[in-house]
Order: structure tokens, then sequence, then C-alpha cells
């Protein structure tokens, strides 16, 4: 079963091949949703600051009836986070708010701020971020970091200075939103990525040729596009609250065709309807 296999990341550490993203879960409601998660065998959490759900998340992970050690649990600085002392600080704020002796997996949330979301250069203060996420790392309060939404340019300015290379980076990746040669990139430093909204934020389940091929390997839309994910080598971290979608999101008993993997892989469909004033789906 997926949730039983698992990456190693370049640190050692090992990470489920499936998660289960919280982003707009709200914070009264999230623990509930990991207690409900973890039940039925889920075994990594995404979080991050900026969700406003840590608080929840901590509470699910310490209630959930699962030894701490058996769950890995990933959160984020705030992309706003740029530099050492702030970074120490959320860090430290991130164990406290979750209640947590340790977080398996800290990310830089963005390179940039989200009001300049792939605008001016921050790569001083990402570095200066990055200081204080290997510090934590060396000092055994994270067990592995990483970063989000980082690019190829992005990640050569953290691979220029620092001396633990991110084990992670944490990008949109969807049928319709392959970035083939940053996954490539990616793998030749030795970075794991993480696919987030594998299911564009809901909108594959608008389209034709995703629901036909679906239906050719009778399965859902979600499922599909979980799977895909995974075969492309990432983590995948669809988001739900709904117990019964997150045992259907972990049914991926079945193999998509390097035939069918190459049409999904060339499918472009970046639609993000309503979401589409988030930054990442801005198409900036």
């Amino acid at each position: 079963m997926i949730l039983n296999e698992t990456y190693t990341m370049s640190s050692g550490t090992q990470i489920p091949k499936l998660g289960l993203g919280t982003w707009f879960i709200d914070d009264d409601k999230v623990a509930e949703a990991v207690r409900e998660a973890v039940k039925i065998g889920y075994r990594n959490i995404d979080t991050a600051q900026a969700y406003g759900n840590e608080r929840g998340v901590g509470e699910g992970i310490r209630t959930s009836g699962v030894a701490r050690e058996e769950l890995f649990v990933s959160t984020k600085l705030a992309a706003e986070v740029k530099t050492y002392d702030e970074a120490v600080a959320s860090i430290d704020g991130s164990l406290a708010t979750m209640g947590l002796d340790y977080i398996d997996l800290m990310l830089i949330h963005s390179p940039q701020p989200w009001s300049d979301f792939r605008g001016g250069d921050y790569s001083e203060g990402n570095r200066e971020a990055w200081r204080a996420l290997e510090d934590a790392y060396k000092a055994g309060k994270i067990r592995a970091i990483g970063v989000s939404n980082f690019l190829q340019e992005d990640l050569e300015g953290i691979l220029a200075t620092c001396t633990v290379v991110p084990h992670v980076n944490q990008l949109l990746v969807h049928v319709g939103n392959t970035p083939s040669e940053l996954l490539d990139y990616c793998a030749d430093k030795g970075i794991l990525v993480q696919a987030y909204s594998p299911i564009a934020h809901g909108q594959m389940l608008k389209n034709e040729a995703v629901a036909t091929m679906a239906d050719k390997y009778q399965v859902t839309v979600p499922q599909l596009c979980i799977r895909y994910t995974i075969q492309l080598g990432t983590v995948s971290l669809p988001k739900t609250a709904n117990p019964e979608h997150m045992l259907s999101n972990a049914q991926l008993d079945f193999e998509i065709s390097d035939e069918d993997m190459s049409a999904l892989l060339n499918l472009d469909e970046k639609d993000y309807g309503e979401f589409s004033f988030f930054p990442v789906y801005s198409g900036k």
C-alpha cells in the first residue's frame, strides 16, 4: 500500500511518498483531520506558518494515538522571514505552537515574500534564513530542511554558500503543470521534490482528457493525478479534510503506463479559475 512506501532523503531520513496537505483547513478543524488521516494510515502531515493551523496540526499529532517517531511532520517558515534572527525566532515559534520537541522537515516557504512573488532579489535573505535552518538542523530541532517554490536560480543562491544542501524542494506539480527541467535539476542535486496541489487545487476534476484516462484505469481523477506525481518520483501532498477522500486518495494500487505518463507529462493546463489570485497560481 502506498501509505507504507517511503523515499530516503539525502539526509538519510525516510519520508512517506504520500502525505496530507492542510492548506485551507482551519485551525479548529485540522486536529480532527490529522487524527482521521493517521487512523487511515497516513504518516506524513504538511503544514506551514502561513496556513495559520500549526497549533491544530500539533494537537492532532500529539493526540493521534501513534508514537511521535512514526509520524513525519513538515512546516514552513513564513515567506516574509528573510533574516537570521527572524528565522531563529520563527523556528522556535513553530516548535512552541505545535507543542513538538522536533520537526521532521522545515522549509523556506517561498524565495520571495508573497507580496513580491517572483519579483525582487532576496538571495541574501534566503541565505540568512537557510543558515538558521542549518543551525536548527545541526542542533537536532529539525530532522531535515528544504525550500518551497524555489526555481533553479533561487536554489543556486542557496547552493553557493550552504553547508547543507536542501533535502527537499516543494513545488506546484500536477498533470498540466510539470516543470521537467526543474525536476531534473533537483534530482541532479539530490534534492527530493514534493508535489503540492497534485489535483491543481481541484481544477483537474474539470479536465475531460484526464477524466477519460482515469476511466481507462477505472480510478478517480484525483487517484490518477496523485499516482502521476508519485510516478514522477515526487512526494504527493493532496489536501483534504474529508476522511473518505483521504482513503480514496491512498488507493493507488495501479500503474500508469509509460505512454500515458508521457501524454500526461505533455498536457498543459494551468487555469486555476477562482484560485488564480494566489501568487503560486498567478502565472508569474
